[in-house]
């Protein structure tokens, strides 16, 4: 038992090989392999651990002191320098020395360890013991410890076998394989077991727990914290929500925004990324984002801005008054109180770029916000953030995009907003008026927001469209049209300048006379505005580009193209507007009225006309209710007048009567063609022409009384610019007049009148063709009488309004 012997060695890389057990291996050493090619079934070698499972080529320090005495079951060759090895423990071994000089391979000197109390009832007795606990494992359907073929009296064995079974780390391994003494070695094992035992348990009801927790969720958490830690561990941690969080703090909210922004913070910070987190960020951004104590502080010059207004616009004298006194009581007041204007006026005078001049001059930052169809009210007050794809509304949209809270804000076309779903009009009402604007609150920010400090500018065309509500809270400023004169400065100074340079020219390339810009604004265009007038100038300067662009091959220097009357009408073909007045007025019946459009004025030409009848009356030409109802007020009025007017009864009596009003394509309603009609039946019946140079307005009573209308402005203008001289407007208008430009009122002559006599005294020739003679009046049949107070009667009706 102590005789030494010297055998072939395998050391094993992982694990021990345990007596009465039996191990197969991959053998893959060079040194192993040269044993391994010596080996045959049967022979004995002894196997060793190893330490380190690393080492490639162990000597005596790097294998454990005990193995094993191991016989060869079987050699199976792999491959080239690979074997499968199946060994079987046979005892326990202890190393003395080992030998790697005598052969290509290992030899240990190894000497024999024998089992100590291996037969004791204690021993027996704990072999038992272990069998039972391995009986009930196997169960349980807990281990691969199930067939064991050591009887009840070799528990040494029965140890060993166990021991193999449990895939014990190394270390625990070589512990058995150490132990000599048998009870100690079972208790061991027994301990071992119960520890894999306790081990396999835990495991499994760790599992069942798990597996009922871990919903979505659950993996979604795990799988989240490992991306984190991804993250962090590639050093890009959520900077976003980080750099959020500055600004936030940067942006100096008010209380209750903070605590908005705080508890969204905290559940974007839970969520991680989600569906929701992309909503709860876009609102934090929002918050940031808005300018909630930013303002421009722009010093105020009132010359500055005057200059930079004048420079800006020709004429428009009421708007920049107004605007000059909002920035002066801004200066003296100290309150950061914003303002609400309106803007009313035809296309092309120049509205919307009022605003943007307001902005320059005043130092602001401009948004302009266009409302035309815009039929949601969620997208002036925007939509819940529950919605799918909510967007904050368009005010808090500029305020966010202007970066102050208190920039220009332009809502253009005020009187374009249409409804479909709610009303935008009525979510306009809180956005527009200075007491409750200063808590305004959109859907989706949901925190009040301060707009009082804005300069609202609105604009329209026709205040015709706006609910009562709103119109109330607008402070209205009315552009009418431009005379030819101002049309001409304009022209000069701002539109051909700017055609000039958008065509690449240069001021010595092109000069246009003065004549032929006069012939550009009377012929080629009749709007109120200059929108027209710059696209013929466009034209022009089209014409004078090609010129140009052929004639710069040879470098000699040209005179610049110089544009005359001819030139005009070879560039933009004959004249597109003649006067109509002379032939359409050279009938008796035909009385020239003037219109109100959201497109500025216009003239009307009433036509009547009679034929043998019954004493019916027709009327034509798209007319409304009122204008109709004005035609037979004017018919009783003329027959009741009869006499007075030099009509024979019996002309009446016999005759039909048909009223036409031409452009008869265009809806036309309104009081305001009353005294037009009426001029143009009395002309009719009493054979007597109305002066061609002549244009009139004015709402009629049965009795004759002239009553006033509104837009006597554009309505004027529309006269001046279609070449009439004398105007008739009732006596109420005349303080319409103050507005008017002086130049206007140079060349026109007006007629105040209160009652038709004095209409038809004005408007009508004399019989005999002497233009200043006059009817006398009706003959007191009551045309005198105090009518009580009258109304100021102001058309409310679109298209086009008489």
């Amino acid at each position: 038992s102590l005789m030494n012997s010297t055998l072939p060695l395998l050391p094993l890389r992982t694990g021990a090989l345990l007596p009465s057990t039996t191990l197969s291996l991959a053998v893959g050493r060079a040194r192993s392999v040269a044993l391994t090619r010596t080996l045959r079934n049967g022979d004995v070698i002894v196997t060793f651990p190893q330490k380190q499972a690393r080492k490639e080529s162990p000597d005596r320090d790097d294998l454990f002191d005990v193995g094993t005495f191991a016989i060869v079951r079987q050699v199976v060759r792999r491959g080239q320098d690979e074997y499968q090895l199946t060994l079987e423990g046979l005892g326990r071994a202890s190393l003395i020395k080992v030998d790697d000089t005598s052969q290509p391979y290992l030899m240990a000197e190894v000497s024999r360890i024998e089992d100590i109390d291996g037969a004791t009832e204690e021993a027996i007795g704990l072999g038992r013991a272990l069998r039972a606990q391995i009986a009930e494992m196997v169960a349980d359907g807990g281990g691969a410890v199930s067939q064991l073929d050591a009887s009840d009296d070799e528990p040494g064995k029965v140890a060993d076998q166990v021991a193999s079974h449990l895939g014990l780390p190394t270390d625990a391994e070589v512990q058995v394989l150490a132990q000599a003494n048998v009870p100690e070695r079972v208790r061991l094992v027994a301990r071992l077991l119960g520890e894999v035992r306790t081990k396999a348990e835990v495991r499994t009801r760790i599992d069942q727990e798990v597996r009922k927790e871990v919903g979505k969720t659950q993996r979604e958490h795990v799988l989240r914290e490992q991306m984190r830690a991804i993250k962090r561990e590639l050093g890009d941690d959520d900077d976003d929500l980080r750099a959020l969080k500055d600004r936030l703090d940067a942006a100096n909210l008010p209380e209750e925004a903070r605590k908005v922004a705080d508890k969204t913070l905290d559940r974007l910070e839970r969520q991680g990324q989600s569906a929701e987190s992309h909503v709860l960020r876009n609102h934090l951004e929002l918050i940031a984002d808005m300018p909630w104590t930013k303002s421009a502080e722009g010093a105020v010059d009132i010359d500055a801005i005057s200059d930079k207004l004048d420079r800006d616009h020709f004429g428009l004298t009421d708007v920049k008054k107004r605007i000059l006194e909002h920035m002066a009581v801004l200066r003296l007041a100290g309150q950061k109180r914003g303002t609400i204007l309106c803007l009313v006026g035809p296309p092309g005078v120049g509205k919307t770029s009022l605003g943007q001049s307001i902005a320059d001059a005043t130092g602001r930052p401009l948004v302009r916000v266009s409302l035309g169809g815009v039929r949601d009210e969620a997208e002036i007050r925007g939509h819940r953030r529950t919605y799918v794809g909510a967007l904050p509304g368009r005010i808090v949209a500029a305020m966010r995009k202007a970066a102050v809270k208190n920039p220009v804000v332009l809502l253009d076309e005020v009187d374009k907003l249409s409804s479909t779903w709610g009303s935008p009009e009525a979510a306009l009402l809180e956005v527009l008026d200075p007491e409750q604007n200063k808590s305004f609150v959109d859907h989706y920010l949901e925190i009040p927001f301060d707009l009082s400090e804005v300069f609202f500018i609105c604009t329209a065309n026709t205040l015709e469209t706006l609910s009562p509500p709103l119109r109330d809270r607008l402070e209205i400023v009315e552009i009418s049209g431009y005379t030819p004169d101002e049309k001409s400065h304009i022209l000069f100074s701002h539109l051909l300048p700017k055609q000039i340079r958008l065509h690449g020219l240069t001021e010595k390339d092109l000069a246009i006379e003065k004549a032929a810009a006069t012939q550009l604004i009377t012929d080629y265009t009749r709007e109120a505005g200059v929108r027209q007038l710059e696209r013929e100038v466009s034209r022009i300067c089209r014409a004078v580009a090609l010129q140009v662009a052929k004639r710069k091959k040879d470098d000699v220097v040209h005179e610049p193209v110089v544009i005359d009357e001819a030139a005009v009408d070879k560039h933009l073909g004959k004249p597109k507007f003649q006067s109509e007045l002379a032939e359409r007025t050279a009938f008796a019946g035909v009385a020239t009225g003037l219109a109100w459009t959201p497109f500025g004025g216009d003239i009307l030409f009433i036509e009547t006309s009679k034929m043998p009848g019954k004493g019916r009356i027709e009327i034509t030409g798209q007319l409304g209710d009122v204008m109709k109802e004005s035609a037979r007020a004017a018919l009783t009025f003329v027959r009741s007048n009869g006499e007075a007017l030099g009509i024979p009864p019996f002309e009446l009596e016999n005759q039909d009567i048909h009223i036409h009003v031409p452009a008869g394509a265009v809806p036309k309603d309104g009081p305001s063609a009353g005294v037009t009609i009426f001029t143009a039946l009395a002309s009719l019946l009493s054979g007597r022409r109305v002066r061609k140079d002549t244009a009139m307005t004015g709402e009629c009573t049965l009795r004759g009384r002239v009553l006033p209308v509104g837009g006597i402005k554009a309505k004027v203008l529309a006269a001046h610019r279609a070449g009439i001289t004398r105007v008739i407007l009732p006596r109420k208008c005349e303080r319409d007049l103050d507005t008017l430009p002086e130049s206007v009122k140079k060349e026109l002559t007006f007629f105040l009148v209160d009652d038709m006599s004095e209409v038809l005294t004005a408007a009508l020739e004399s019989p005999d063709g002497d233009k200043d003679l006059g009817v006398s009046g009706p003959d007191g049949s009551g045309s005198h009488q105090p009518e009580g107070k009258r109304p100021n009667v102001n058309p409310g009706n679109p298209a086009l309004t008489p």
